[in-house]
């Protein structure tokens, strides 16, 4: 019989403290007071109880009223200490005027010989989340749909019909075309 290289587990749990102690539980990780959790390399936390707190505090800021989080690809990597997934959270919203939003971040989890988790690494895209958390996201997607996308397309074409593609050449766009439209719109 053939052992598979990776151990695959799917857990889904209501709230991040059920969640974290649910996703640990298979592997016998234990999670001590002491942790480095890189927050998309924008913060990091040092402790468990830092963790919990700032998501409680930034739940109820968002209004955010029920987080369901479920894993995805759920990898256990026992020769380098490691277990990976992709976490999707499913937020519902307690304010009328803002939709609930699905969102997935990476998770990267390091843990010592002990079995104690040491780090933590989430990546996730912040303008993504951003969005989400302003429920701009359907707009943001819309515009980007509808307006940005067949004037990158056009200028794309063009610009690749020209012959001139280089990096010399796009950064010369990127300042001539920005101050041709500020000329334009004085003029209008």
């Amino acid at each position: 019989m053939i052992e598979p290289k990776h151990k695959k587990t799917l857990v889904a749990q209501v709230g991040l403290e059920n969640f974290i102690r649910a996703i640990v539980r298979p592997l016998n990780l234990q999670l001590p007071n002491k942790v480095k959790f890189n927050m998309n390399g924008q913060g990091l936390l040092q402790s468990w109880e830092d963790v919990y707190l700032a998501e409680r505090v930034y739940t109820r800021c968002l209004g955010i009223s029920k987080r369901i989080y479920q894993t995805h690809a759920y990898t256990h990597e026992p020769e380098n200490k490691l277990a990976y997934f992709i976490l999707e959270e499913h937020n519902e919203r307690s304010l009328w005027f803002l939709p609930g939003f699905d969102f997935y971040v990476l998770v990267f989890t390091y843990y010592d010989d002990q079995n104690n988790v040491t780090r933590v690494d989430v990546q996730y895209n912040q303008m993504s989340f951003f969005l989400h958390c302003m429920g701009l996201a359907q707009a943001h997607a819309w515009l980007v749909e509808n307006m940005i996308t067949p004037f990158v397309l056009t200028w794309a074409r063009t610009y690749h019909a020209s012959g001139l593609v280089n990096p010399f050449t796009f950064l010369l766009q990127l300042m001539i075309v920005p101050l041709a439209l500020i000329y334009w719109c004085a003029l209008a």
